[in-house]
C-alpha cells in the first residue's frame, strides 16, 4: 500500500498579514493551522511531512515541530531560497524572494519520491479533503493522472476583505480543462462577484475553486525542473516574476496530455490573508472543537 506524503508551502513572506502567520498560535494550546493539516494528514494515512522553508527560519520551525511530531509522522526540511535551481547570473536585479509556487515544490525533490499533496502553510483545509487526497494518492495516482482538491467558492471568501481564487473549468468527467485566477471575489448583497474591467461579474456559489491543494506523482519533479530551467533567464528584467503550480498543471495538460481529476471537498476553508481574519479563525477551530472535530490539544 502506498503511503502519501504532505509538503506544505511554508516559506511565504506573508506581506498582506504583516508577520509569520505560519507559526503564528491559533488553536487553543498554540497549535498553527498547520498542526491541524498535520493531524488530519496522519489519521487520513500520510506517512511524512516536509516542510519548504526559508534556511533562516529553519531553527524556528524545529523548534516548533520535532518534538511535538516525534514519533508521529516522519519530518524533513527543504529550503526555498532566491537562488534555489537558478543560476546566479540570471537573478535579476533587485528580486527579494524566492520563485513562487512552483519553484517551491521544485525544492522539494530531493526529499520525496512517493505520490504527495502540496499545500499552503496558512490554510484550514479540513478532514474531508485530506481524506479525499489520500485515497487518491493511494489509489489513483499516477504518471499521467494528477489531482486538485475543488472547494466550493462560497466557502473560501473572507468577511475582511477580497480575495483571489483560481476559477476551475472542468469537463463532465470532474476533469481540469483549465483554471483562471480571478481577483477582487467577494460577496456582493445576494452573489459573488469579481471585478473586471469596472464591471461586476456573478460566479455561482457552487462554482469549484482550487485551493493550492494537488495532488502528485513524484513524476511532476522532472517536468518542474525542465519548465523551471529557463524561466529565471527568460525574466531576467522582471524582478517580481512567479512560477506558479498551475504553469505546470497547464503544461501536464496540454503538452503531456495527462489529465487532471477535480475532486470535490464538502470541507469549509478559512484562512489568515488578513490580520483581521485571526479571530475568526480561533472561533472556527473552536467550534470544530466543541463538536469533537479535533481534541483541545493535538499532540497530548
Amino acid at each position: 500500500m502506498i503511503t502519501p506524503t504532505l509538503v506544505i508551502l511554508a516559506a511565504g513572506m506573508a506581506s498582506r498579514y504583516g508577520s509569520m502567520k505560519q507559526t503564528e498560535g491559533f488553536g487553543p494550546d498554540g497549535e498553527t493551522i498547520m498542526d491541524y493539516s498535520i493531524y488530519d494528514a496522519i489519521r487520513a494515512g500520510f506517512g511524512k511531512v516536509v516542510f519548504i522553508i526559508r534556511k533562516d527560519s529553519a531553527d524556528n520551525f524545529k523548534a516548533i515541530f520535532d518534538k511535538k511530531l516525534q514519533g508521529k509522522i516522519e519530518v524533513d526540511y527543504v529550503f526555498q531560497e532566491i537562488d534555489s535551481f537558478v543560476d546566479k547570473q540570471y537573478l535579476p536585479e533587485g528580486r527579494t524572494k524566492p520563485w513562487g509556487t512552483g519553484h517551491a515544490m521544485l525544492c522539494a525533490a530531493r526529499a520525496v519520491n512517493e505520490p504527495f499533496a502540496i499545500i499552503n502553510a496558512d490554510d484550514f483545509y479540513g478532514k474531508d479533503a485530506f481524506e479525499k487526497a489520500a485515497d487518491f494518492l493511494k489509489c489513483k495516482c499516477n504518471e499521467k493522472e494528477y489531482a486538485l482538491i475543488g472547494y466550493q467558492l462560497s466557502k473560501t471568501l473572507s468577511e475582511h476583505g477580497t480575495v483571489s481564487r483560481g476559477v476551475c473549468v472542468v469537463n463532465e468527467w470532474q476533469r481540469l480543462f483549465n483554471i483562471t485566477e480571478r481577483t477582487k471575489i467577494y460577496r456582493k448583497d445576494a452573489n459573488i462577484v469579481y471585478e473586471e474591467n469596472d464591471e461586476f461579474m456573478v460566479l455561482p456559489d457552487e462554482t469549484s475553486v482550487s485551493m493550492n491543494f494537488w495532488c502528485f506523482h513524484p513524476n511532476v519533479f522532472t517536468t518542474t525542473k525542465d519548465l523551471f530551467a529557463n524561466f529565471p533567464k527568460e525574466n531576467i528584467e522582471n524582478s517580481k516574476a512567479e512560477f506558479f503550480i498551475p504553469i505546470i498543471a497547464d503544461y501536464f495538460l496540454e503538452t503531456v496530455e495527462g489529465t487532471i481529476d477535480v475532486v470535490r471537498t464538502t470541507s469549509q476553508w478559512f484562512g489568515v490573508t488578513y490580520k483581521e481574519d485571526a479571530e475568526g479563525v480561533r472561533k472556527s477551530l473552536n467550534t470544530l472543537i466543541d463538536a469533537n472535530e479535533y481534541p483541545k490539544a493535538l499532540w497530548k
